[in-house]
């Protein structure tokens, strides 16, 4: 693979630049908060001289995040959070265009992703911005000398965070973080709408296969599975769901969705998808049982949701069937597709999240990185959510930019609201 090497990052071709540019552009004109987040940071300098390491999702929602925090004062460096998900266009942008430091190669092995991962870290962060809490597990694990300069971070994902959670219950976690992902306007809209649309955009630029009538068995009823059985529900699809969790299967049962064990989903399920953040969902016994041709994919975050040993070791061959297919040939000659490595499936094959719902979760980041620099200090070795007046200014803004005006307490509701005195008449 040729890559362009040089002290201003890692990317696979600078001539690309010019492509990334109009994505990026393309991308802004749909991110109205973020714009208007921008233009008050460039007034500000609220980040200036503070070095940020950010490990994402390299596309042009994440790029303009970038620019925004660079035209804030921040020094950023920028690496790829899954090797597939680099838009190598955009990140030969970031490099020749915008001066911002950018390791992401789209494919790139897993060697190289941990050497990017080192050179973000090299940049002796003072904010991390992470997706998946790969950046700060390499922080406290391998480059611990580091970690006293380290204000604060910010985590992106379910994933991330429930990782960080594990990391603070133990010791390990050495600064504060804030969970983007909690965040109502995050994970009620990325997640959902985000999630939903660029999942299903995924499968079908893979497979160009019809989902109506199809049996579509989606495993995890949180945010993101809620919205891919919305959106394949849309297509036509009959939509099972499995979950551990019975308020969300009795969601899902409500929601009008059918709920099952995956032991029962797989043997008549035509497309899976795992959304649950844990591993082995797809494993050994549930491969044995699916019908000859059926479709596997991943829109959590890790592909180990896909038991993806577990499927080389019941099949005696591989071939590619389509860019981003790989067909297994069973050795009772069934054949199961599997889409993507089991990486995510919205950002291999597709492009991810749509610009106007990264809008909303790339505002989160840039807010809450200024939120910690102001208030770091008071804050613990802990995940802490996105304060609530950040959130809520969030979504205003992109009420706003919608053309959309919400109703307002009168004065009467207010303290009506507060008071206790006033009951039934």
């Amino acid at each position: 693979m040729a890559t362009t090497h040089s002290l201003a990052g890692d990317v696979k071709d600078l001539g690309l630049a010019e492509h990334g540019k109009r994505k990026i552009e393309w991308a802004n004109q749909q991110m109205p908060v973020l714009q208007l987040i921008r233009k008050r940071f460039i007034t500000e300098q609220p980040l200036k001289g503070i070095r940020v390491s950010a490990c994402l999702h390299v596309t042009s929602e994440t790029a303009n995040l970038a620019i925004a925090l660079r035209d804030g004062g921040a020094e950023v460096f920028l690496c790829a959070s899954n090797p597939l998900s680099t838009q190598d266009e955009v990140a030969a942008c970031l490099v020749k265009d915008y001066s911002i430091p950018t390791f992401a190669i789209k494919g790139e092995d897993n060697t190289t992703y941990y050497q990017h991962l080192q050179a973000t870290l090299d940049h002796k962060p003072q904010i991390t911005m992470d997706d998946g809490a790969d950046l700060v597990t390499a922080l406290v694990t391998k480059r611990a000398d580091l970690v006293p300069g380290v204000i604060g971070g910010t985590e992106e994902t379910t994933t991330g965070v429930i990782r960080l959670r594990a990391m603070a219950k133990d010791g390990t976690l050495k600064y504060p973080v804030i969970s983007v992902n909690d965040a109502l306007t995050k994970h009620m809209f990325d997640n959902r709408y985000g999630t939903g649309q660029s999942t299903i955009d995924g499968i079908l630029r893979a497979t160009n296969l019809l989902l109506a009538g199809t049996k579509f068995v989606i495993a995890g009823y949180g945010w993101c599975g809620r919205g891919v059985a919305m959106r394949a529900k849309g297509l036509g699809a009959d939509v099972i769901v499995t979950e551990i969790n019975p308020l969300r299967a009795l969601e899902a049962i409500m929601d009008g969705f059918r709920v099952m064990p995956m032991a029962d989903a797989a043997k008549i399920g035509d497309i899976f998808v795992t959304v649950t953040g844990n591993k082995s969902v797809l494993a050994h016994e549930h491969f044995e049982r699916m019908k000859d041709g059926a479709v596997v994919c991943n829109s959590g975050h890790f592909n180990v949701e896909i038991d993806i040993p577990a499927l080389e070791r019941l099949s005696h061959g591989k071939k590619p069937a389509r860019p981003f297919v790989e067909e297994y040939t069973m050795k009772d000659g069934r054949h199961i597709y599997l889409l993507g490595e089991g990486r995510l499936i919205n950002l291999t094959s597709a492009e991810g999240h749509p610009a106007a719902v990264m809008d909303m979760s790339f505002a989160n980041q840039a807010l809450s990185a200024e939120y910690l620099l102001q208030h770091a200090k008071d804050l613990g070795r802990q995940v802490y959510a996105v304060p609530d007046p950040i959130d809520r200014q969030i979504a205003k803004l992109k009420l706003e930019s919608m053309g959309v005006h919400a109703d307002k307490l009168t004065l009467e509701q207010e303290h009506y609201l507060a008071s206790w005195a006033e009951g039934t008449t």
